[in-house]
């Protein structure tokens, strides 16, 4: 099999099996990642959508589906009327202890028998023959 064709069907499990782990709290992967960004402080859907390799479009959709699960909420830009930001609920907050355990365990899971430092190696490679990071 082309190294290729393992790519695709890696990056394919890898959010299969993320997205059953996240099921138990009724959410994605996406969604997951989503929270945790905007618990970092990334809270401009521009930024969101940079963050989570997808658009603006796309982040609106995240953030309708999350507000629906009462998990974040818009609120005006204070510093740009025309902007909103995304923040956490108490309910959302609260979640967020759960979440960065799940995607390390399956990080985890892909590298058990190797060793971290060049699976690292490795990635970073592979993403640096991609293009500069923006």
């Amino acid at each position: 099999m082309q190294a290729s064709s393992l790519i695709i069907r890696l990056a394919r499990e890898v959010r299969t099996t993320l997205d059953q782990r996240f099921a138990a709290f009724d959410l994605t992967s996406q969604q997951a990642g989503l929270l945790i960004h905007v618990f970092t402080g990334h809270t401009s859907p521009k930024m969101l959508a940079d963050l989570l390799g997808t658009d603006t479009a796309a982040i609106t959709r995240l953030v309708d589906r999350l507000e629906g699960k009462a998990l974040v909420a818009r609120e005006p830009d204070v510093g740009d009327r025309r902007a909103i930001v995304v923040r956490l609920t108490e309910t959302g907050r609260a979640l967020i202890p759960e979440l960065p355990p799940i995607f390390e365990a399956v990080g985890a899971e892909l590298t058990r028998g190797q060793k971290a430092k060049e699976v690292a190696g490795l990635l970073a490679a592979m993403l640096a023959n991609l293009g500069p990071d923006e």
